[in-house]
């Protein structure tokens, strides 16, 4: 046990989480023979096979569920000294942060963060990352995402740190050629648009989908792409309608060319938040990348509310 590789604990770890070698493999960015050899070595370290195969998945046996919470505690005792050491002074620092982010955040939030780090810490880089509801917890636990970015209420666990960043809400968008420019919108008028639909990770975007199917909304989808971001360009050329969060369509390059329509149905806000692992709470670096992320929202949420033009809802 003197000779004990510490690395051998993030594959544990990655492997318990995912209950996948290969899975476990694209988290920790090493190919699976070498996550495959880390297991070798793990169970001639323990003489247990640790994981064993049922079905299409990874299980632990008796002794990796004795393992599991020693070697949790470990990396984060290891994590938080290595982070108490380091100091983090932005004009100086050349950290790259990982941040896990849909591209409608990408399109609402980049291009303004870039611009502020590029006078405030001219040589920190930025990693952006798409976001995976599904295992997200875990990236962020194991440090390979640093911060994730948006409609997360999924993450309710202990150990993750949230903090508010925005209210969003969706917009019905249209090209202002259209026949439903600046009109207000109702139920009727909402069902017989032609809309775009994008095939995204974003969770806030697939809630207020959710949501108008409970509410029995009628909507029909006559075109489906992959990206958010192509959105804009596609509406204003065509005769097609968006559904399209109010922060996105406020970064729009030529608002001129839109009418944003209050959509028809009662429907919640959307809780946009930065979520950070308590294994980096005390991470200097990330919490000031955090409040800069947040301070930028801030911002742009006061500018949001003063400059959209949006066009109420019918019987509004």
């Amino acid at each position: 046990m003197n000779a004990f590789d510490l690395n051998l604990v993030r594959v544990f770890l990655a492997i318990w989480e995912l209950r996948s070698v290969t899975s476990a493999a694209d988290r920790l960015g090493l190919t699976q023979p070498a996550v495959s050899h880390s297991l070798r070595r793990l169970r001639e370290q323990f003489s247990d096979p640790l994981f064993v195969r049922v079905g299409q998945r990874m299980e632990p046996t008796e002794a990796a569920w004795r393992l599991y919470d020693p070697f949790n505690r470990a990396l984060r005792v290891i994590q938080q000294t290595i982070l108490n050491h380091d100091a983090f002074v932005p004009e100086l620092s050349e950290r790259t942060f990982t941040i896990a982010m849909s591209d409608i955040s990408e399109f609402y939030l980049l291009p303004q963060l870039i611009a502020h780090l590029e006078v405030v810490a001219p040589s920190v880089r930025v990693r952006s990352v798409q976001l995976d509801a599904s295992t997200i917890a875990g990236s962020l636990r194991t440090g390979q995402v640093d911060l994730a970015l948006g409609y997360l209420p999924a993450l309710s666990d202990a150990e993750i740190s949230s903090s508010f960043l925005l209210d969003d809400s969706f917009v019905c968008l249209v090209s202002n050629r259209h026949g439903a420019a600046g009109l207000p919108l109702g139920p009727e008028g909402f069902a017989q648009l032609n809309f775009v639909d994008v095939s995204v990770h974003a969770t806030g975007y697939k809630r207020v989908q959710e949501l108008l199917g409970e509410l029995g909304a009628r909507w029909t989808t006559t075109t489906r792409i992959e990206h958010f971001t192509v959105v804009p360009e596609l509406v204003r050329n065509t005769n097609l309608a968006a559904i399209f969060p109010l922060s996105a369509a406020s970064r729009i390059a030529s608002p001129g060319d839109f009418s944003f329509l209050e959509l028809p149905f009662d429907l919640p806000s959307i809780d946009v938040r930065v979520h950070l692992h308590a294994n980096f709470q005390n991470d200097p670096g990330l919490l000031w990348m955090r409040d800069a992320m947040s301070e930028i929202f801030r911002v742009s949420a006061d500018h949001m509310i003063r400059d959209m033009r949006l066009v109420p809802a019918q019987g509004s």
